[in-house]
């Protein structure tokens, strides 16, 4: 009777550990061995029987537990503690330096980074989004009691940049209550902080977020996928994305371990209607345009140190060669339109100065390697920092942009309360060449007055293209912004907008409609243009 009982705990207790856990059982995992080994030492520890003497001063052992559950916890011991040894770095050095796949070379970093507008750099970082998103949230005080936002995953709706949350159950009762699901989730545009949008309706019909990580039984997301055919595939990588029709759904990366017990690789992803939970599998060719991202970051950034740190072996103490990757990667969006982890790499041993930067599609995990020095993000961030250090604002993490052909960082300073106070530009070659303003145009006009005043410190490859022009002046009006006064003008001979202030040229203030002007820009795609220089040749005739 007392072994049926045993028995019986075991599997109880079994059933629960597995439940919770939700271990990959296949090999490589060791989660399901390291649960077996637990119901082992409680199988152990359940078939003793001892016997204690009146005086409490002798323990007697009645019956030992038999010899099978010796061997079956040796056994798990060795799988989960020594066969993972002969797929470390230690010993299979090679393989994990080799993981990341063929690295390339490529010319300039600018060439693959698309040439940006004004309106579409990137100024809400996530803690922003998350403050403008409790704040939208805050404004539906019944809404607000119920739910939480989750975390916020940048991504392209439409090819516009969003930061979006779902709203999460806020309680076991509350989900209790309301088990078809939340109301919805939270845009906020990645390019203007006054967009910011709940959305509860999508085509007509209410959104529920059913599934999801904060739901409990079968509606919790991981254990429904779980029970639903994926008991033996390595998931990781739970993102909360939209399509371009706004149906939500949570992205799940798919991998395998290929180096034994380590060596964690991307192979596909699956995508979890988080209304209805229908569940659709994707390899990496045939994921669909709105899903962003499949390589998740904690993968590439392992495989990247691994590329750098392990170029001439384990046991290289010298540091000679090797590289390490700068700050946390960040999502960027090349000319082709498609995203990528990017983050600098510099010399072990030092972080100030890059010796080169990698782009790694997030999707086919194809890496580039632009070998060309320049600023860390924390050195980029240090610099422009400095350059309003008496108002005491923090940069948020610098986004490589193409400003005219020049590697740029771009940044918010914002203040201790999380507001974006005022914006900086800093050039990725060069992290002296700084431009700060109140507005993005401020900055930008600021941060190409340091450019073309720094001289030969770029190197000429980085150069832009200029044009200068000789025409008449059509319309000519000065605007006031924030203590400082822009001129706006347009000429006969360029169909753009042009824009000087008078610190640029003295003729500026005095120039008036049909003078012939003289004037310098860097060409690019705004529709309002910076000139770099002017002269007023009708002055003084």
């Amino acid at each position: 009777m007392k072994n049926i009982i045993t028995l019986l705990t075991l599997i109880f207790v079994g059933i629960i550990l597995w439940y919770l856990n939700l271990p990959v059982l296949n090999y490589g995992f060791t989660g399901w061995a390291f649960l077996l080994f637990l119901l082992v030492v409680l199988g152990v520890f359940l078939s003793t029987r001892l016997q204690i003497s009146s005086d409490q001063k002798q323990i007697k052992i009645l019956s030992k537990p038999s010899k099978v559950f010796l061997f079956i916890a040796l056994g798990l011991l060795f799988y989960i503690f020594i066969l993972p040894i002969g797929s470390s770095k230690m010993i299979r050095t090679q393989a994990h330096q080799q993981l990341i796949g063929k690295v390339d070379n490529g010319d300039k970093i600018s060439k693959h980074i698309a040439p940006i507008s004004m309106d579409e750099i990137r100024v809400v970082d996530e803690d922003l989004a998350y403050l403008l998103g409790e704040k939208i949230l805050g404004s539906q005080p019944a809404l607000g009691s119920q739910v939480h936002l989750g975390e916020f995953y940048i991504q392209q709706v439409n090819k516009k940049l969003y930061w979006i949350a779902p709203l999460l159950h806020s309680g076991f009762f509350k989900w209790m209550n309301n088990k078809e699901g939340t109301a919805g989730y939270v845009m906020v545009s990645a390019t203007n902080e006054r967009d910011v949008k709940l959305i509860q309706n999508v085509a007509g019909k209410a959104i529920k977020i059913k599934y999801q990580p904060d739901a409990y039984f079968g509606s919790e997301i991981k254990r429904h996928i779980y029970m639903n055919g994926y008991m033996t595939t390595g998931l990781t990588d739970y993102t909360f994305e939209v399509d371009d029709a706004g149906m939500p759904y949570w992205v799940v990366t798919k991998y395998q371990k290929t180096i034994g017990f380590s060596g964690n690789d991307a192979v596909g992803v699956i995508a979890v209607n988080a209304q209805n939970g229908q569940i659709k599998e994707y390899t990496m060719k045939d994921t669909p345009k709105w899903i962003d991202r499949i390589q998740p970051i904690h993968f590439v950034e392992e495989q990247l140190n691994d590329w750098g740190e392990l170029v001439h072996g384990y046991w290289n103490f010298s540091n000679a060669n090797k590289l390490q990757i700068t700050e946390e990667m960040t999502l960027v969006y090349g000319k082709d339109n498609k995203s990528y982890w990017y983050t600098g790499l510099t010399s072990v041993g030092k972080d100030e100065s890059a010796v080169g930067f990698v782009l790694v599609d997030t999707r086919t995990k194809k890496a580039t390697f632009y070998k060309q020095s320049g600023a860390t993000e924390y050195a980029a961030q240090s610099s422009a920092q400095g350059k309003v250090q008496e108002k005491g604002y923090d940069a948020s993490l610098p986004i490589p942009y193409n400003i005219n052909n020049i590697p740029t960082y771009v940044m918010t300073l914002k203040d201790k309360g999380g507001l974006v106070k005022m914006f900086a530009m800093v050039s990725i070659n060069d992290y002296t060449i700084v431009g700060v303003g109140n507005t993005m145009r401020e900055a930008l006009m600021s941060y190409k007055g340091a450019y073309n005043m720094s001289g030969n410190i770029i190197k000429p490859n980085a150069n832009t293209d200029k044009k200068t022009l000789q025409s008449t002046i059509v319309r000519i009006q000065n605007d006031v912004k924030n203590g400082n006064s822009f001129y706006y003008f347009t000429v006969t001979d360029y169909p753009k907008i042009f824009v000087g202030t008078s610190q640029l040229s003295n003729e500026l203030p005095i120039t008036r409609v049909g003078d012939v002007v003289e004037i310098s820009f860097d060409i690019d795609n705004e529709d309002v243009i910076d000139v770099s220089t002017f002269k007023n040749n009708s002055v003084g005739k």
